[in-house]
């Protein structure tokens, strides 16, 4: 069991070193496409979700049934607050070349350390649930959260493109 905790939490740091090390490499790069490659990982948390949600139906002996509307709310409510929090901390400039870049924030590392935290806080409090349950509930807090945080990103890079399809092109 301690070394099972021991390997989540050597995943967690990684993970997080990841997003991180992702975000200082792309801060240099422009946003390009129009941005769709924002929207991008909601493509891929649907493929992802989808094939979980498939594997969660067949589990031989259990029967797939959806978690309690309430806990679904409350899910759904933390997937919000998450999102939007995620989205306060993202924003974009265009830099003296025309291009739209990422804008650099100091506090984003500390909002993405602190939601995986909280994230994983949550999945410890509600070990108790059934398997069943807790995964869909984790994948439906992500699955919003993501959403709400991509297509706002979104939103606001195009926002400051002005629609104008020749800022960035390429």
């Amino acid at each position: 069991m301690a070394m099972e905790m021991m390997f989540i939490y050597i995943f967690v740091i990684a993970l997080i070193g990841l997003i991180i090390w992702r975000k200082m490499k792309k801060r240099n790069k422009p946003i390009k496409k129009n941005g769709i490659g924002i929207l991008v990982p909601i493509f891929f948390i649907v493929i992802a979700f989808s094939l979980s949600l498939s594997q969660l139906m067949h589990i031989p002996g259990q029967p797939f049934h959806l978690p309690p509307y309430w806990e679904m709310l409350i899910a759904g409510v933390l997937g919000v607050i998450f999102g939007f929090i995620m989205l306060s901390q993202t924003d974009y400039e265009v830099r003296e070349d025309g291009f739209i870049y990422s804008k650099p924030n100091k506090n984003f590392k500390y909002v993405i350390i602190a939601i995986i935290f909280i994230r994983m806080a949550l999945s410890q409090y509600f070990k108790g649930l059934d398997s069943i349950d807790f995964a869909v509930l984790t994948m439906t807090l992500a699955f919003i959260y993501i959403v709400i945080w991509r297509v706002g990103s979104y939103m606001k890079f195009r926002k400051l493109n002005g629609d104008n399809y020749s800022v960035n092109a390429g």
